[in-house]
């Protein structure tokens, strides 16, 4: 029996990726589609890092593909291709840098940095080139739950190369201070480090780049909102209402300069005893969900709080590549998993399809 491409074509209809949950087809995944006889060769280029799930989609595909008659041998290359996506109007993207993601929240003290940590290690792990910016001028804690200490290099007096740990990029205020000096600096010199951190730093071809903001919604961030080309910001809370109130404030503030949320990330969820495992919901319960509800955006994990999380940040080796194999980082490689698919749902960036223009008087 002579096989068709419009066979192949609708089998590959009925492969659904688990990640975004469309087919193949529809989301034009699937491409370079070639008939030889009995064999069937395939290319399904995702948009968004997932190591992890290539296995899964390339056997769900092979399956599929297998079990149309006449099919031969099939062999197919999953792959992920990341691009650069639109940011907010008039702002121009960073050269080397194709994604920025903002980690926020409205109050300290709810595990911002911790979840901007493991979400760039997850994206890396997930086969992303990320790095990490410091944006809390006046407490930084990149460099200690990165585990990285020393100076930026700068090779031509003007910029700074990235310092690098666990197969990410990070730059911090934090390297070039005493880290027992405190910041005593007004506004405009703090909103002058951010932008010079983020602009003077030599970053080496990122997909995404995670900038860990300060609590609040004062300065810092207003200036992030008006100068830096953010793809999109992630939210963190705890189920405890004096966080949701504030997270609410930073979340209504991205809104307002045109900045997407991507999600929710409600941390500290349930207690988990180290001792017997009893788990508790020591800040209250559903506020994450709640807000998620009332704003319509996605709630992208709930974390438990435990020593673990807290212990391997402490160390430098933060939980996803302390215990890669481990129920966090599992839940971990999901939020990034998640936030790049948002991310890859926006629209593309096209300045660059763009020739400049120049009127001349001749």
């Amino acid at each position: 029996m002579s096989i068709t491409l419009e066979n192949i074509r609708l089998a590959l209809s009925q492969v659904i990726d688990p990640n975004t949950n469309k087919d193949l087809l529809s989301s034009k995944s699937a491409k370079n589609i070639q008939v030889n006889g009995a064999d069937v060769s395939l290319d399904v280029e995702l948009g968004y890092p997932a190591q992890s799930q290539l296995d899964l989609i390339r056997s769900a595909v092979v399956a599929a593909l297998s079990a149309v008659a006449g099919v031969g041998t099939v062999n197919v290359h999953v792959y992920a291709k990341i691009v650069a996506h639109a940011v907010q109007r008039g702002i121009k993207l960073m050269p080397n840098v194709k994604n920025i993601i903002a980690v926020a929240s409205g109050k300290g003290g709810v595990g911002k940095s911790t979840t901007a940590v493991n979400l760039a290690l997850a994206l890396h792990a997930e086969g992303a080139r990320v790095g990490l910016l410091d944006a809390d001028i006046y407490g930084p804690s990149l460099p200690m739950m990165m585990g990285i200490s020393g100076r930026p290099e700068s090779l031509d007096g003007k910029t700074m190369e990235p310092l690098e740990n666990h197969g990410v990029q990070v730059s911090s205020i934090g390297f070039m201070i005493d880290p027992a000096e405190p910041m005593v600096w007004r506004g405009p010199m703090v909103t002058q480090a951010l932008v010079q951190l983020l602009e003077q730093t030599n970053w080496r071809e990122l997909d995404y780049l995670i900038i860990d903001m300060p609590p609040g919604t004062g300065d810092i961030q207003l200036t992030l909102s008006q100068k830096v080309p953010v793809t999109g910001a992630v939210i963190v809370t705890t189920p405890q209402d004096i966080s949701l109130l504030d997270a609410r404030k930073g979340l209504k503030m991205f809104e307002k300069v045109g900045i997407p949320i991507l999600g929710i990330v409600e941390n500290m969820s349930t207690h988990i005893c180290s001792g017997c495992g009893h788990q508790e919901a020591i800040f209250g319960s559903g506020g994450g969900a709640t807000m998620c509800a009332e704003y319509g955006v996605d709630l992208l994990a709930a974390l438990p709080l435990t020593m673990a999380i807290r212990e391997h940040a402490d160390n430098g080796t933060p939980t996803v590549v302390a215990d890669p194999a481990g129920a966090i980082s599992a839940t971990y490689k999901e939020i990034a998993r998640k936030v790049a698919i948002k991310v890859a749902d926006k629209a593309r960036d096209m300045s660059s399809k763009f020739p400049t223009i120049t009127v001349q008087n001749t």
